[in-house]
């Protein structure tokens, strides 16, 4: 999968079948949709290529009201490669880009940019300055510019209920890991990089790989925080079992910053500058703020002799 930021130049665009959104969380629906785009892509010899936006234009518009995310970009990009994607654009959400009139966006993006044949879209989908133009308003386009357009129909899960961005970051919001499992197909993880803490879980007893988060979880806060059962990827041929917290460190800081902590059991490595993934099983309980250093010290025990029993049962 190659990853592009902004528009390609011209001596390198090949005609594709394309799709376009946010795609935070890249879940079940995201994959069917995908799927629909491979499907037409392969009867066309066609590149599958897909659109995205960085900030999320909630974000741009209203960054107090937009939702959490569930995937930074990193993730997010390491879920489409999955899909078997070819080529993600990665295109830098601003004020010029959102005064782009729906017609502008066809000529400009759809048609003269990226040399689209072929659209697979879901049936909400919106685009241009204030979110003027619509599916009719797309395919009338396309019969002008020669593209065709295709919208996949809602997705729903098991009990009928649509798989959405939402479902997710309510179900990861809420503590049900179990189902946002259900809804992404695959185990809620979030990578990073191990990273230098202040130790203060060494002096405790409880050494942690503190992993810094992307920026699209420092500014929009991630979507959910507490204490959690995890398994670690990406230091050994196995997960290796551990608890981590997710959140803001009430009782050491509290500075704004979202810091993801791991202690891992039976493990004592340098692996600073490596990606890890820590993968959530289970919520624990919610961050807490404790008065002094003993009193946390055994939060913390509390919550790893869970963690181990959770493994053990």
């Amino acid at each position: 999968m190659k990853v592009i930021r902004g528009i390609p130049p011209s001596f390198i665009r090949t005609p594709c079948a394309l799709t376009i959104g946010n795609f935070d969380g890249v879940h079940l629906g995201h994959q069917a949709l995908l799927a629909e785009l491979h499907a037409h892509a392969k009867l066309h010899q066609l590149q599958t290529c897909l659109l995205t936006f960085e900030p999320h234009p909630k974000e741009f518009f209203s960054p107090q009201n937009a939702p959490a995310r569930i995937l930074g970009l990193r993730d997010k990009l390491d879920a489409l490669k999955k899909t078997g994607v070819d080529l993600v654009v990665v295109e830098h959400f601003n004020a010029d880009f959102a005064k782009k009139t729906p017609s502008e966006f066809v000529n400009d993006i759809i048609v003269n940019g990226l040399q689209t044949k072929h659209i697979v879209i879901g049936d909400d989908f919106h685009y241009g300055s204030k979110r003027a133009g619509d599916i009719h308003s797309l395919k009338l386009a396309g019969l002008e510019h020669g593209f065709t357009v295709h919208a996949l129909p809602t997705v729903n899960d098991s009990s009928e209920k649509r798989i959405s961005s939402t479902a997710v970051r309510q179900a990861i919001q809420s503590g049900n890991l179990d189902l946002a499992e259900q809804l992404l197909g695959r185990p809620y993880k979030i990578s990073g990089h191990v990273i230098h803490g202040k130790k203060l879980g060494r002096t405790l007893g409880f050494p942690t790989l503190n992993v810094a988060l992307s920026n699209q979880f420092q500014q929009r806060r991630p979507a959910m925080t507490g204490i959690f059962v995890v398994q670690v990827h990406g230091l050994h041929h196995e997960p290796i079992q551990g608890v981590a917290s997710l959140g803001y460190r009430p009782s050491v800081e509290n500075a704004g910053r979202v810091l993801l902590e791991t202690h891992l059991f039976d493990f004592n490595q340098d692996v600073y500058g490596r990606i890890i993934q820590v993968e959530f099983l289970k919520k624990l309980r919610d961050e807490a703020k404790y008065s002094d250093l003993p009193s946390l010290q055994s939060a913390i025990e509390a919550d790893a002799n869970a963690a181990r029993n959770y493994f053990k049962n």
